[in-house]
C-alpha cells in the first residue's frame, strides 16, 4: 500500500507540473488567503479522485467532459470580467481597489467549485482511474490527492511571493487577466482540440491582451478626466456630475 501511495503521488505530482491547475492556484492565491485556496483545492481534489477511483474508467466514458469544460471556461471568463469591471468602475484609491463580492462572500466555495469543474474529466482524473484498476483504490486516492495538492501548493507559494511585491490594484488586474486567459484556453482546447497546446495558448493570450488594452484606455481616460475636473474647481466637478447623470 505504501508503494502504491508513493507511485500515485509521483505520477500526479509530475502530471500537474505546468498544468492549468497550477496557474489557477497561483491566480486564486493572488486574491484569497493561502489556506483558503489550499483548503478548497484539497476538498475538490479529494472529491474528484474518490469518484475516479470508485467508478474508474467507466465514469470517464460516461462523463460529459466537453459540457463540463464549456461551463468551466464560461465560469473563468465571468470571474475575470467581474473582477476587472469592479476594479475599473469602483476604485477610489491607487492601492485600494473595491472589495469584489467574489472576495468577500465565501471564497472557499469559489475555489472549490472552480477546481471541481476544472478537474472533472481532466487527465489527472483518468490517470487516477487507470491506477485504481490494478492497485488498492484507497492508496491511489490518498496518493493522487496528496500529489495534486503538493503541486498546487508550489503555485500558491509563488502567488504569495509575487503578491508581497505588487500593489493591491496590480494584483487585482493581474488576477482578472489570468482568469480570462484560463477561460479562453479551456474553451479553445475543448472546442478545437486539433489546434494543439502551443497554438491554443497563443490564441488564448489574445483575450487578456485585448482586455488589458481596453482597460488601459479606460483608465487613461478616467485619470485624464479626473485631472481636468480637479483643475476646473467646483464648477468643473458640478459639470462632471451633470454629465454622469445624463
Amino acid at each position: 500500500m505504501i508503494a502504491t501511495i508513493g507511485l500515485a503521488i509521483g505520477i500526479v505530482f509530475l502530471a500537474e507540473l505546468g498544468d492549468k491547475s497550477q496557474l489557477m492556484a497561483l491566480t486564486f492565491a493572488l486574491r484569497y488567503r493561502w489556506w483558503v485556496v489550499l483548503g478548497g483545492i484539497a476538498v475538490a481534489t479529494a472529491s474528484v479522485h474518490v469518484i475516479s477511483v470508485a467508478i474508474g474508467h467507466f465514469l470517464g466514458a460516461a462523463l460529459p467532459t466537453a459540457a463540463i469544460a464549456v461551463v468551466a471556461a464560461l465560469t473563468f471568463l465571468a470571474v475575470g470580467v467581474w473582477t476587472l469591471r469592479e476594479l475599473v468602475t469602483g476604485g477610489s484609491g491607487e492601492d485600494e481597489p473595491p472589495a469584489s463580492r467574489l472576495v468577500t462572500t465565501a471564497p472557499f466555495f469559489v475555489v472549490l467549485s472552480a477546481f471541481l469543474l476544472a478537474e472533472l474529466g481532466d487527465r489527472t482524473m483518468f490517470a487516477t482511474a487507470a491506477l485504481a484498476t490494478d492497485n488498492n483504490w484507497a492508496a491511489v486516492w490518498l496518493g493522487s490527492t496528496i500529489g495534486m495538492v503538493a503541486a498546487d501548493a508550489l503555485a500558491i507559494a509563488v502567488g504569495i511571493l509575487v503578491g508581497k511585491h505588487l500593489p493591491e490594484r496590480a494584483i487585482g488586474f493581474g488576477s482578472g487577466l489570468l482568469f480570462l486567459f484560463i477561460g479562453a484556453l479551456t474553451g479553445l482546447t475543448t472546442a478545437a482540440p486539433a489546434l494543439g497546446v502551443p497554438a491554443a495558448i497563443g490564441l488564448a493570450l489574445l483575450v487578456p491582451a485585448a482586455a488589458g488594452s481596453v482597460l488601459w484606455l479606460l483608465t487613461s481616460r478616467s485619470r485624464g478626466r479626473t485631472v481636468l475636473v480637479s483643475e476646473a474647481g467646483p464648477a468643473g466637478i458640478e459639470e462632471a456630475r451633470s454629465e454622469d447623470r445624463q
